[in-house]
C-alpha cells in the first residue's frame, strides 16, 4: 500500500527534503514534474514547505540560507533516517565514527532532528517523530520509492550504519556490487560503490529515487523545465530509471518500477 499507516521503524528512511537557493522556483519545478502542491511555509517555521500529493506529505523544500557564519547549505536532497531517540542516535553516530554536522534540535512539536555524516562522508538526517511521522505516501508516482547510499567504502559504511542505526546490509542476488539495506529483515534502501561515471573526487552521498509512471516522459518534463539528465533512461533489474538534476543542480533519480509479477 502506498499510504503509510504505521510508524517508521528506527533506521528506516522516513523523509526527504531539499535546500534550494530559490525556494519558489523549486516548488514550481517539482509541482510541474510530480504534481506536488504546497507553498512557502509560515515565517515561524522558517518558510519550510511541506509538499503534498493527494493531501499527504511527500517531501520538504526549504530556502538554502546561511546560518551564523556558515555558508548556505548545498542544493541537495537529504535523506532522513527514523530514530526513536535523537540524542541517543547522535551519540551512537559519534561513537561509530560519524560526524554530527547540525546538532539535535526541536522542530516545534513535530519532532526532533539532526544532520550527520557517515565515516565515508555521506550526509544524512535523523528524525525523531513526535507529531509528524514523515512521508504519508510512498511508492507511487511522484513519491519516494527508494533511498540509496553511494559510497567510497562499502565495508566502512555497512559497519557504521549497523552500529549506529541498526541497519543491516545484504548482497542482492543478480545485482553485482549492490547491497540491500534492511531494518528488521525488510529492505528499506540500497548501497553501492560510487558509480564509475561520476566525476573524479565525487563524494559519498545518499540518492533519492522518486517513483514515476513513465520514466522517459518524466525526463522530458525535467529537461523542458530547465533540468538536465545525468543518465538518460535505461532498463535495469528493478525497472526503467534515470538520474537527473533540477534547474538548481539538485540530483535525484526517477524510476518506473517493474510490476511485481515481473520480479
Amino acid at each position: 500500500m502506498p499510504d503509510v499507516t504505521a510508524p517508521y521503524q528506527p533506521g528506516t528512511p522516513c523523509w526527504v527534503d531539499l535546500a534550494a537557493l530559490d525556494q519558489q522556483a523549486a516548488l514550481d519545478f517539482y509541482s510541474h514534474v510530480f504534481g506536488w502542491s504546497g507553498g512557502i511555509g509560515p515565517p515561524e517555521h522558517g518558510g519550510y514547505s511541506v509538499c503534498l500529493l493527494d493531501d499527504k506529505p511527500v517531501a520538504g523544500i526549504m530556502a538554502a540560507t546561511p546560518m551564523d557564519d556558515q555558508p548556505a547549505p548545498p542544493t541537495v536532497w537529504t535523506t532522513y533516517l527514523a530514530s526513536a531517540d535523537a540524542n541517543a542516535t547522535k551519540q551512537a553516530i559519534e561513537s561509530a565514527g560519524g560526524t554530527v554536522v547540525m546538532p539535535v534540535m526541536d522542530v516545534t512539536t513535530l519532532g526532533r532532528m539532526a544532520i550527520a555524516a557517515d565515516p565515508t562522508g555521506a550526509v544524512f538526517g535523523i528524525w525523531q517523530a513526535v507529531d509528524f511521522p514523515g512521508a504519508g505516501i510512498v511508492n507511487e508516482h511522484g513519491t519516494v520509492i527508494w533511498n540509496e547510499l553511494n559510497t567510497t567504502h562499502q565495508d566502512a559504511a555497512a559497519a557504521f550504519y549497523k552500529t549506529a542505526l541498526g541497519i543491516d546490509s545484504e548482497a542482492v542476488k543478480g545485482a553485482e556490487d549492490y547491497f540491500a539495506l534492511k531494518v528488521n529483515g525488510r529492505p528499506v534502501g540500497g548501497m553501492q560503490s560510487l558509480p564509475p561515471d561520476l566525476p573524479p573526487g565525487a563524494p559519498s552521498h545518499w540518492l533519492t529515487y522518486f517513483a514515476v509512471a513513465d520514466t522517459d516522459g518524466t525526463v522530458a518534463k525535467v529537461t523542458a523545465a530547465g533540468g538536465s539528465a545525468l543518465r538518460e533512461p535505461f532498463d535495469m533489474i528493478a525497472g526503467r530509471m534515470a538520474v537527473v538534476t533540477d534547474p538548481q543542480g539538485a540530483t535525484f533519480a526517477v524510476i518506473a518500477p517493474k510490476p511485481m509479477s515481473e520480479g
